[in-house]
């Protein structure tokens, strides 16, 4: 397993060792103690236990996002692509951070089987770059509908470089979502 920062430091891509021949390959989706020490040696804070397991799947162009949880029930999310293909963001909301409101995206696939680690303080979302995308996460913190928050996907303060068409699949909730003012208003 190899991490490797993101302009936002706390964000991490997670390469796995991936073991192939004839019969096709094997990874370790998921190994705590050696997530643990990679973190460790990146001088980042060892998350919470992961409690809550998520899967979604979306057709080409199906945005979701961008969401979030606050304190307590705040979640970081251990996030991959088992099929297809997705452009993953995290912004950073936490009001104290030198990259707050700075954004990061990352192309995660089932052929790269990359892993981002978004860390709690993040709005998170992506887009489908494929039909039939399958897109699993892992979270600190169980739902809780009380403790939800959205930013909206376009808001301009945010600049975010979505790719493909503006042309995205986007559910009603979402496109309402509030803009980053809403946000520093309630901080």
């Amino acid at each position: 397993m190899k991490l490797i920062q993101t302009s936002i430091p706390d964000v991490v891509i997670i390469e796995p060792a991936i073991y192939g021949d004839e019969r096709g390959w094997f990874m370790e989706s998921f190994n705590e103690e050696k997530f643990h020490t990679s973190l460790k040696a990146l001088g980042l804070a060892v998350p919470r236990a992961f409690v809550q397991d998520n899967h979604s799947c979306s057709a080409k162009g199906v945005l979701r996002g961008l969401h979030f949880q606050r304190a307590p029930h705040a979640q970081g999310k251990l996030v991959r692509v088992v099929r297809g293909s997705a452009f993953d963001v995290a912004v950073d909301i936490r009001p104290d951070s030198a990259t707050y409101l700075q954004w990061v995206g990352v192309e995660l696939n089932d052929t790269n089987n990359h892993i981002l680690w978004v860390p709690e303080g993040f709005a998170h979302g992506f887009v489908a770059l494929e039909d039939n995308t399958h897109f699993l996460y892992k979270t600190t913190d169980y739902y809780n509908k009380a403790s939800e928050g959205a930013l909206h996907w376009n808001d301009p303060q945010l600049s975010i470089k979505w790719p493909g068409s503006d042309d995205y699949i986007i559910s009603e909730k979402d496109d309402q979502a509030p803009k980053v003012d809403s946000l520093m208003r309630s901080q």
